[in-house]
């Protein structure tokens, strides 16, 4: 039997579709490369050990929690489990201590990942054809899969120099409205956001939950890199939400590991009409969830819970290198900047003040084909800012990642990104 591409779901064939794949490739394809891509955690710190280790804290935890019943502990970690998840009383309380966000545990799910996450909160809002997403553009590449998988459409909102035009984003709704269309939400990523870095500044928050109580809108709060923040900097939205306007998408993907996939979701928002004891948005989701996943491995989730009880739940303090190391890696990235391009007309870069990545500006369209080329003869790699529109548009922006490498790797790397930059524009 052979299947035609054009009868399987379209979003196979969108754009973002091959994005991950092709970037993927052309890092397996020149191993030797410099990869200012990759927005990956710095593995300098990982530790095998620390695997069993925070299992056994979270087997110790639990055994206390269950009056010692090694029955019951051992069905919790080797069983299939609650679809909500296992560690959402230490979850709960690691917002509460490092986030200020006050939530009943009973709100989350804990997911597969983040990116679970954000796709059952798409497609629990996806009900028929009149049903939008709206999303900060450049945005996430993985909003533009999750998003087209759930046949929900993104409208983009344009960016701004201080994270969103909120005149633009109440432009988008209301236009959608007037079309008959329903815009469900706005898919934000309010601290040191993919791929811009920038970082939303208090009243910029507020005025945004403004916007989405007056428009009946919710917003999807994505946070996966705010903990490498200043803690003096701005609440996430969460912490703000006083309406129920916020469903909240955590990882601990950056914070946590990378290889347990434990990500959650707060949504604690009433559904009117769901039987008694499901009527928050989160019971819903878990009924999603149930039918996908089933359930998050309890052994991925117990070395994260143990990780989250060695440090009395905070990841902000178990985290503190890993966010010197990434705020030395920024600093000596804008430094570099300046040091080769300083000089060069027509080349910019904007100035986060945290997070994994930044965007430089150049004077030319800078697509696939050309990080092949730079892959190929300058051997340094960097992203295209055109996947984060979902589509094939080559555009004068790159995305520059310097989460994951030493210092040394990252001045070999900008002094060849420096002679690709150059090779283009002579």
């Amino acid at each position: 039997m052979e299947l035609e591409l054009t009868g399987l779901h379209d979003s196979l064939t969108a754009p973002v579709s091959e994005s991950m794949n092709f970037l993927n490739e052309i890092a397996h394809r020149f191993p030797d490369a410099i990869s200012l891509a990759a927005g990956r955690p710095f593995e300098g710190f990982f530790d095998l050990a620390d695997v069993p280790r925070y299992f056994d804290i979270y087997r110790r935890h639990l055994t206390d929690r269950l009056d010692g019943d090694e029955a019951a502990v051992r069905r919790t970690l080797l069983q299939y489990g609650r679809t909500k998840g296992i560690i959402h009383e230490l979850i709960a309380e690691h917002l509460r201590v490092d986030e200020g966000i006050t939530v009943d545990p009973q709100a989350l799910v804990v997911t597969v990942g983040c990116q679970e996450a954000l796709w059952l909160t798409l497609r629990a809002l996806r009900r028929d054809e009149r049903d939008v997403l709206l999303a900060v553009t450049p945005s996430y590449v993985g909003v533009h899969g999750a998003a087209r998988m759930a046949d929900l459409p993104v409208l983009p909102v344009r960016e701004a120099a201080d994270g969103i035009d909120l005149d633009d984003l109440v432009a988008v709704v209301r236009r959608a409205k007037a079309e008959g269309l329903n815009p469900r939400a706005c898919y934000v990523i309010p601290d040191f956001a993919n791929p811009s870095g920038i970082r939303l500044g208090r009243e910029t928050r507020e005025r945004l939950l403004a916007i989405a109580a007056d428009e009946d809108l919710l917003l999807l709060e994505d946070n996966p890199y705010g903990l490498f923040g200043d803690p003096a900097g701005p609440p996430t939205l969460k912490a703000l939400d006083r309406r129920g306007q916020v469903v909240y998408l955590g990882s601990f993907a950056k914070t946590g590991l990378p290889g347990a996939r434990v990500g959650y979701l707060i949504a604690d928002q009433k559904v009117s009409g769901a039987p008694a004891g499901q009527d928050l948005f989160a019971d819903q989701l878990a009924k999603l969830k149930s039918m996908l996943t089933v359930n998050t491995s309890p052994i991925a989730q117990a070395v994260i819970g143990g990780k989250l009880l060695a440090h009395g739940h905070s990841l902000r303090a178990a985290n503190a290198r890993e966010t010197e190391t990434y705020r030395g890696n920024l600093n000596q990235v804008l430094a570099g900047l300046e040091k080769r391009f300083g000089e060069l007309p027509g080349v910019s870069w904007n100035s986060p003040t945290g997070g994994f990545f930044l965007l430089l500006t150049v004077p030319f369209a800078a697509g696939d084909d050309l990080l092949e080329h730079s892959a190929a003869a300058h051997r340094v790699l960097w992203t295209p800012v055109h996947h984060f529109y979902a589509d094939a548009t080559p555009r004068n922006v790159l995305r520059l990642s310097f989460s994951h490498l030493r210092p040394d790797e990252i001045e070999e790397g900008l002094d060849r990104l420096a002679d690709f930059v150059r090779e283009q524009i002579r």
